[in-house]
């Protein structure tokens, strides 16, 4: 009899909810750590779950079970996990840390020197450098003009580095 083991499902774009419906209706333990985010429409505020982990789903199942999730018409990928204990111990962690009602997000992998692009907003499509950091969310930017330099602040999930 083969183990249960931790997969990690790639899901296709904005199909991860629906990955997690399939696995749980076909007996697969599943995992898709999910956080709160409020939007304001119109003056109501409608709240939203969103995966933590943008594309991914975490999966426990046997071998046997292998092949009819690589051929869901949601997954783009499956991966195997070689470090289960890890995998496992973090996953708990992370499960834990969302439980606890902080606001856990992912923190955008932005560094200090990293030429990056503004993605959306009055600035969409220029391009920088990050000059700073300032806590989890805050960047600060250096953006160059006719040979002169400005900076503004900017939370990070704002910049895709370039």
């Amino acid at each position: 009899m083969s183990e249960i083991k931790w997969w990690v499902a790639h899901a296709k774009p904005r199909r991860e909810k629906k990955l997690a419906d399939y696995c749980q209706r076909h007996g697969i333990e599943v995992t898709l750590p999910c956080y709160d985010s409020a939007h304001r429409y119109r003056g109501k505020v409608v709240t939203f779950r969103k995966p933590l982990f943008p594309g991914y789903v975490f999966l426990q199942m046997m071998a046997r079970d292998v092949g009819s999730i690589r051929q869901n018409e949601h997954v783009a990928n499956l991966l195997e996990v070689f470090d289960q204990e890890t995998f496992s111990n973090q996953l708990e962690d992370i499960l834990l840390a969302l439980d606890s009602n902080l606001e856990v997000r992912l923190a955008p992998a932005v560094t200090e020197g990293m030429r990056v692009r503004i993605k959306s907003g009055p600035l969409q499509g220029v391009e920088g450098w990050v000059e700073k950091r300032h806590g989890m969310n805050t960047v600060l930017l250096r953006m160059d003009f006719i040979s002169q330099a400005a900076a503004i602040k900017m939370d990070a999930d704002q910049l895709v580095p370039t």
